[in-house]
């Protein structure tokens, strides 16, 4: 794979992102104005800023530091980044509107626990987005951006996002 085609599926997986947000956006303001309330506003900003570090980091260790495409490497972790997209839109679909990239909670919604991955885990996203985060950098051999994001992201979902969405669920009931 050239870097001309890992720079645009990086783009491309940004572009998703963005497409996600909008989603966000939409569903953030239903979930407010059914009287959500929101949980954690301090930590996302840093999740923003990582999540878009990680796709920034991608591109720039590539470029910068000549990493190549190495088969054996690159396309194993090519189909589990695609992958990783697939599980993403099917946790999206899943929560439905209550889906979201904030920690938003709605007095008297259910609690979804029996659709989709969530059937086997109580964060699929986490586990996808930690699992996207070792493949998309790998793709090309820019394993030191792998190992940067899987740290970061270790410290931010376990010691302030998944405790924050834990006890934003508790209080849900």
């Amino acid at each position: 794979m050239s870097v001309a085609l890992y720079v645009a599926f990086v783009l491309a997986t940004g572009a998703e992102r963005i497409f996600e947000l909008v989603v966000s956006r939409r569903n953030a303001a239903a979930a407010f104005a059914r009287g959500g309330v929101e949980y954690g506003q301090r930590h996302f900003p840093w999740m923003v800023a990582l999540h878009t570090g990680l796709l920034l980091a991608c591109i720039a260790e590539v470029i910068l530091l000549d990493r190549p495409f190495l088969p054996w490497l690159g396309w194993p972790m090519l189909v589990i980044a695609v992958a990783c997209q697939v599980a993403r839109y099917w946790i999206i679909r899943s929560l439905g509107q209550q889906w979201n990239t904030r920690v938003i909670v709605v007095p008297g919604a259910g609690r979804v626990a029996d659709r989709g991955l969530y059937r086997w885990f109580t964060h699929p996203n986490y586990v996808v987005v930690a699992v996207e985060g070792i493949a998309l950098p790998l793709i090309h051999t820019a394993w030191i951006t792998a190992i940067a994001f899987t740290v970061l992201n270790a410290i931010l979902l376990l010691g302030f996002r998944i405790p924050t969405e834990n006890r934003a669920l508790r209080e849900l009931g």
